[in-house]
């Protein structure tokens, strides 16, 4: 995905045959050689290549369209195993192959392995029809031991007849002369011979900071990913060398991972959910009817999720979700045919490049279909049903001023509930630390955590002073069985609270002279106010607590005293200047202000409920201080039993104030969503299973691209500074069933502005220790991803210390097929522009904040000629363009990720043929572009790649056939560059 750095500044020609210092080799040291380069475990053990002259077919006048399969056996193996097989060259006698016959670690030759060359004529490449024009047969030990590394071979028909000759070239390593072996490792010479020196294997200290990391060997790649498939090719370029390419593809244990782990959070959350309504105690018949009916939507969308999440668990199948089962319904939250496409390069001046993809099937439900539109229209359309509840209810009920909450107290009252679930959490864990730093007697920590616990504790009764929960408190009270406001109230004689129990409008409602303003009157405030007054007195008490145990610790014990005093004078009369007061409770929670109008206030106000707190209040300037001296001197060093009451009356009052402020938001949000509750449980678990499948995906790849770029400062310190850049690619069409299918990726891939990211330190060495952790809920999902020490080591300090790091999401969609030519003629493409208009902004913000904060250094380098601004510009001319199946805005996008240090994502239907089309001319154009790839062989490199390449070996794991789903007609649609090569297609089942 990056541009690659030089991996030394000596000359090199890193491939796989390794030599001594004599021409001919011994046995030990070809075994040596067939064992690979534990330095690099993605190099082959033996790679070589191949081109054939003078090759004659039966037909004279005819020209062959020649193909060499590999095919070898290994003692005491009695039959042969196919291998490889290069590309189709058509109509040459004397074809050179492009694609390079490797052989890795795991094909296990050695010396007496044999190779088998047969060459075949393809006479119909659309029907498959060949034959074999002859072989030739060589022992690997030949190969090794020649000179030059090279065979000149005969190739002989079935008939023994010369049909023609067949050229093997091993490709090979130059010796270091540089570099010595450790003594105890391997021995200076076997049987004489000087022996080439090989590599130690890394250790991972030395092997965090380099560029390229195994998808096979890397300890983090490799608990991730698996089932990588290897494919080699060498192409010239235009000075005259080669590149030597290595294509790969994996697919991730992520892919059912996560779900799992996603499903049982949405099955917490969603039981949260339901808890919290059954919290809300007793109400009269109306709301308990409605709570009922809410509970039981909840129960059937709970039900479903824990058939899910067994499924999820029972499934025993490969670690991907192959595209024919994309509308499985037990697998619908895993991402369908989920892999990393990767290409490394190297050139001869040992430079290392690495570029990846994820690819993925479009993220979409197709288990539910889309007869009924995607998420982006569905969405629309609850949107409009919620606007108009909104407004009957405010023109039924209008006359008589009922309680109707805006749209944004419903997004306030979600905000408060996340705001009081975390801070309260925070204060108990606070409140304990204090009290243990007391226990220890620990001065500094002692003050370090009440600064802590009172910032916290204050950000919690600012989100608790607010008009919003006080009208929604107030609204719970009235929803209660038979409610009337108390005679005692201001002006009850003229104002109350009623309920109407018709079930066309379950609201709680206050009528009376001053309308909806009266809710807000003084004694309800009052009552509200006596709730969270009391968490803000008892908190001051606990600091002048603190202050005087730490004045006794630092001054002489005889002054302390009227210190002490002096202090709390002080503090008493800042605190009487203020315009609010505290209403103080004794053991009997009896109010003991016998001025406040709330003195007679019924059972169920507010006050009736607030823990004792006359124990714990601060003596008066006339009293002996609780822990006086001769308390203190009577039990030295006890600070926790002066700090213990206190303690306990702040976690009270805050766990009472929390649990009323947040039963009044669950009350208030019950209100808002039961006209239409159905509707927005089926809307929610559709963009579930949605984004459950985006979400894999962007775990993959950022897991990818961090370990890639461990070693980069630049991308590091943007990561952490303006977040990361994940680009999807989108081939859908806009018609028919895509255009659903495009509704729902769009919606997937923006929530996922939701996610953070925070790396950690692997707990342990093993594979599932290295597996991302998801926490988190609707409102935004952090995942964790645990690094090994050494690597974690190498990052920055700010994301060493836990910075959560940002997601900038981006689509882009052009459609290629002939589906797309029918939107174009007869349909819409109006989603397909609003999509791209909208990522278009999306990217030209992140690169406007990247210039405000950062240096040009931190991208990565590019041959390129053409600047980013340019680029970003050009794109900006093909969106606004309304120009048919404009791919150039599929390919400047693509480059600009690139260039902007994001991770790349192409996706289709079912990721298996449009995105194989793709990602293939994605590589080749990218080594043409930055590593100087001769344009002549482009159209070839291209072909070869789509034949023999990965992706033609997706088609073969997916749906069992080597043909990617097109038919000629099809490919008539098709711009020109995304036309697989003949013989590779056909009428198969996606």
């Amino acid at each position: 995905m990056a541009g690659g750095r030089e991996r030394g500044a000596r000359l090199q020609r890193p491939w796989s045959v390794y030599r001594a210092n004599t021409f001919e080799l011994s046995n030990e040291m070809i075994g040596l050689a067939l064992a690979g380069n534990s330095q690099d475990p993605d190099e082959p053990v033996l790679e070589f290549s191949v081109a054939c002259t003078e090759l004659v077919t039966p037909a004279l006048d005819r020209k062959p369209n020649s193909f060499v399969a590999a095919s070898c056996t290994t003692p005491p193996q009695a039959f042969w195993t196919k291998h490889a097989q290069t590309e189709v060259i058509e109509g040459t006698s004397n074809p050179i192959f492009l694609s390079s016959i490797a052989f890795f670690q795991e094909s296990n030759i050695n010396q007496q392995t044999q190779v088998k060359l047969a060459v075949y004529d393809v006479k119909d490449r659309s029907q498959g029809t060949m034959y074999m024009l002859g072989s030739a047969l060589f022992p690997v030990k030949e190969l090794l031991q020649d000179k030059n590394h090279r065979l000149h071979l005969v190739l002989r028909s079935a008939e023994n007849e010369r049909v023609g000759n067949i050229n093997v070239v091993a490709w090979q390593m130059e010796e270091k002369r540089d570099q010595r072996t450790p003594v105890a490792r391997l021995p200076d010479t076997i049987n004489g011979r000087t022996v080439l020196p090989v590599d130690e294997s890394l250790t991972e200290s030395m092997g965090v900071r380099t560029k390229y990391a195994s998808l096979c060997k890397d300890t983090l790649l490799r608990s991730v990913f698996g089932g990588t498939m290897s494919r080699m090719y060498r192409f010239p370029t235009t000075d005259g060398n080669h590149l030597r390419v290595l294509e790969q593809m994996a697919e991730s244990v992520l892919s059912l991972n996560i779900p799992r782990q996603y499903v049982k959070l949405l099955l917490e959350e969603d039981a949260a959910r339901v808890c919290e309504l059954e919290e809300l105690g007793e109400l009269s018949p109306c709301w308990e009817n409605l709570r009922r009916q809410i509970v039981s939507q909840y129960q059937t969308i709970i039900l479903t999720y824990q058939e899910t999440l067994s499924d999820l668990n029972d499934y025993r199948g490969p670690s991907f979700k192959a595209s024919n089962l994309k509308a499985e319904r037990r697998l619908e939250f895993m991402p369908t045919n989920l892999h990393v496409q990767r290409m490394r390069v190297q050139d001869e001046l040992g430079f290392d490049h690495t570029y990846d993809v994820i690819t993925i099937g479009a993220p979409a439900a197709h288990c539910q279909g889309f007869k009924n539109n995607g998420l982006r229209k569905l969405i629309q359309k609850f949107e409009e049903a919620k606007k108009h509840v909104y407004e009957e209810e405010c023109s039924a009920l209008s006359s008589s001023q009922s309680i109707v909450y805006i749209p944004q107290d419903i997004v306030r009252a979600k905000e408060i509930i996340a705001h009081i679930n975390t801070l309260k959490t925070q204060v108990s864990y606070y409140a304990e630390r204090l009290s243990r730093a007391a226990k220890e007697r620990s001065a500094n920590g002692l003050e370090r955590t009440l600064a802590i616990l009172a910032d916290k504790t204050r950000q919690l009764v600012t989100v608790c002073d607010c008009k919003l929960l006080a009208s929604a408190i107030q609204a719970l009270n009235a929803a209660r069985p038979e409610y009337i406001a108390s005679k005692a109230s201001p002006s009850a004689d003229s104002e109350q609270v009623v309920l109407r129990n018709d079930q066309d409008t379950l609201l709680a409602k206050w009528s009376g002279r001053n309308s909806r303003s009266s809710l807000h009157a003084d004694w309800h405030e009052e009552e509200w106010e006596k709730v969270w007054l009391n968490v803000d007195k008892s908190l001051e008490c606990i600091i002048q607590r603190v202050d005087k145990l730490l004045q006794k610790e630092r001054r002489p014990s005889d002054s302390s005293q009227d210190s002490t005093q002096t202090d709390q004078q002080g503090s008493a009369s800042k605190k009487g200047s203020g315009k609010t007061r505290a209403f103080w409770i004794n053991p009997g929670s009896i109010l003991q202000e016998p001025s406040s109008p709330s003195s007679s206030s019924p059972s169920s106000s507010p006050s009736s409920s607030l823990p004792a707190l006359c124990s714990a209040c601060p003596p008066g300037p006339d009293q002996e201080p609780y822990g006086s001296p001769s308390t203190e001197e009577a039990y030295p060093g006890e600070w926790s039993e002066a700090l213990y009451p206190l303690l306990t009356t702040l976690t009270e009052c805050v766990a009472m104030m929390s649990d009323k402020a947040k039963k009044s938001m669950v009350f208030l949000l019950m209100q808002d969503g039961a006209p239409t509750i159905a509707m927005d449980l089926t809307l929610q678990y559709r963009r579930d299973v949605v984004f459950c499948q985006t979400l894999t995906a962007l775990i993959c790849g950022f897991i990818i691209k961090l370990r890639n770029c461990l070693r980069d400062d630049g991308f590091l310190r943007q990561l952490y500074t303006i977040g990361l850049l994940a680009q999807f690619e989108s081939l859908l069409s806009t018609y028919g069933e895509e255009l659903g299918m495009l509704e729902d990726m769009s919606v997937g891939i923006m929530d996922l502005r939701n996610v953070t990211f925070k790396v950690t330190q692997a707990t342990g060495s093993s594979a599932p220790d290295m597996l991302p952790v998801i926490t988190g809920n609707r409102d935004g999902f952090n995942v964790r991803i645990p690094l090994p020490g050494t690597m974690f080591d190498a990052l920055p300090r700010e994301i060493q210390n836990g910075m959560l790091l940002r997601v900038q999401p981006v689509l882009f969609n052009v459609g290629i097929n002939e589906q797309q030519t029918l939107a174009e003629k007869f349909g819409d493409t109006s989603l397909q522009e609003i999509i791209n208009l909208e990522s278009l902004a999306r990217l030209n913000s992140y690169y406007e904040q990247f210039k405000e904060v950062l240096p040009e250094d931190c991208l990565p380098r590019s041959r390129s000629q053409t600047c980013l601004p340019e680029l970003l510009r050009f794109l900006g001319q093909n969106v606004h363009a309304r120009k048919n199946k404009n791919v150039d805005i599929l390919w400047q996008a693509a480059e600009i990720c690139r260039r902007l240090n994001g991770v790349r994502f192409t996706s289709c239907k079912s990721a298996k043929d449009r995105t194989a089309m793709s990602v293939t001319l994605e590589q080749c154009l990218i080594l043409q572009h930055e590593h100087g790839m001769a344009p002549q062989v482009f159209t070839q490199a291209l072909d070869c790649m789509r034949s023999e390449g990965c992706r033609r070996e997706n088609t073969m794991k997916n749906i069992g056939s080597r043909k990617y789903a097109f038919n000629s007609l099809q490919l008539k649609a098709f711009p020109k560059h995304y036309r697989p090569p003949d013989g590779t297609f056909g009428k198969v089942e996606t």
